[in-house]
């Protein structure tokens, strides 16, 4: 088998960061010696997560069985996932925005048993919903548990009790069609029905308005798919969360806000 160097778009302290939380949780259970250091441990994390490379890749690059390869991806997931915040806990942060933007994007996953929860008759394509809240900047805050592709972007914010946050906090925001109906403070477009008359100009004007805003949320979607094992997810839909939640974590580190 052949191999070559690669590398990582991401900074020194992100694997660091990792690294430490590896060592931490080695040193607690008291682990034996492993086939890797924490930092080579991390940098497989990585490898993984950021690149997506597969399991089968890791093990030819780092000199590891497969088997041992996905233990410890799965290890580093559980550790970072284990210490990504709660709406609760983000709600601290976003009821001090300006103003929150929230919308939903669809991960894609190819190996499903049960094919109909999972596909998304708006994407024609299997996957996984997630909720994406993303500041004034554009710059992702928080992302929510992943639920079944065919999960209404409206349904997935009530079922993750988004709307009710938002409204308790008396945080403005703003949202595509698909939530129209979630009142309190979130925001959306006004849409033209049928047999109905047209959108007035002032209608379209806030429309457009309203467009800007919310295509700066875009970025925050953008920001968490630059982790390639976001752009097809080849596990049981049941890890798509912890891999969500790894990732915000591993993203805020890399921006170096909200980190721990």
């Amino acid at each position: 088998m052949l191999s070559y160097p690669s590398a990582i778009s991401l900074s020194s302290r992100t694997l660091n960061h990792l690294a430490d939380r590896i060592r931490q949780h080695r040193n607690q259970r008291r682990s034996r010696w492993r086939r890797l250091d924490p930092g080579r441990q991390a940098l497989l994390a990585l490898a993984h997560l950021h690149n997506g490379d597969t399991y089968t890749r890791l093990a030819a690059g780092f000199d590891v069985s497969i088997a041992t390869a996905w233990r410890y991806v799965q290890e580093a997931i559980a550790l970072l996932a284990a210490a990504a915040d709660t709406l609760t806990t983000a709600m601290d942060r976003i009821r001090r925005l300006a103003y929150a933007i929230l919308d939903g994007t669809l991960i894609p996953i190819d190996r499903v048993a049960n094919q109909r929860p999972y596909y998304s008759g708006k994407h024609k394509r299997h996957g996984v919903n997630v909720q994406v809240i993303a500041d004034a900047a554009g710059r992702l805050v928080w992302a929510s548990p992943a639920l079944p592709g065919s999960a209404h972007d409206l349904t997935a914010a009530r079922t993750h009790g988004i709307l009710e946050a938002l409204t308790s906090a008396d945080v403005m925001t703003f949202a595509d069609k698909g939530y129209q109906g979630a009142r309190g403070s979130v925001r959306t477009p006004f849409k033209r029905r049928r047999y109905r008359p047209k959108l007035s100009r002032r209608q379209k004007a806030v429309n457009r308005a309203h467009a800007t805003i919310r295509a700066r949320g875009e970025r925050a979607i953008a920001a968490l798919k630059t982790w390639k094992v976001l752009v097809r997810l080849r596990c049981c839909p049941r890890r798509a969360t912890p891999i969500v939640q790894a990732i915000l974590v591993l993203h805020h580190v890399e921006a170096n806000r909200y980190a721990g």
